[in-house]
């Protein structure tokens, strides 16, 4: 069974006509994880990339709208704040081919790890790294129309 679906995504992932963006700001805009459990909004602020948080699971309370607390922020002044509409990718930037030298805070944890991204078929490709990105974690996204 688990073979067919994936048969089936890849089919509807070959056959759709997806006009992919290219090019220094093609991470500009909204995107939503493949799994569906978080939304950024990437824009350009000044020379570099950043990305705000617009939702997700792991940030609203249970009715699925409000906003959790940063209670995990390190920086105590910051806890009362709204997780929701936070930055929380920085300092990206474009070097040609993918945009490096970011840092990515994960609000749930309190952590920042650096960070990179970079577009490919159309898809969003965030990893998050301690150190050398051969150690991290990469999420993928792809636009999201509300």
């Amino acid at each position: 069974m688990k073979i067919i679906n994936i048969a089936i995504a890849l089919i509807i992932a070959f056959t759709t006509n997806v006009k992919a963006q290219t090019g220094e700001n093609a991470i500009t805009g909204k995107w939503e994880s493949d799994k569906k459990d978080v939304r950024l909004e990437f824009f350009k602020s000044g020379n570099e990339y950043q990305a705000r948080l617009l939702w997700g699971n792991q940030i609203v309370e249970s009715d699925g709208k409000t906003s959790k607390k940063d209670t995990k922020n390190p920086d105590k002044n910051l806890r009362s704040r709204d997780i929701i509409g936070i930055i929380s990718v920085t300092g990206l930037r474009w070097d040609d081919t993918e945009y490096t030298g970011g840092k990515i805070y994960n609000p749930p944890s309190g952590d920042t790890y650096k960070c990179k991204v970079w577009i490919k078929d159309g898809k969003l490709n965030l990893r998050g790294y301690l150190g050398f990105s051969l150690f991290g974690q990469t999420a993928t996204f792809h636009p999201y129309k509300e």
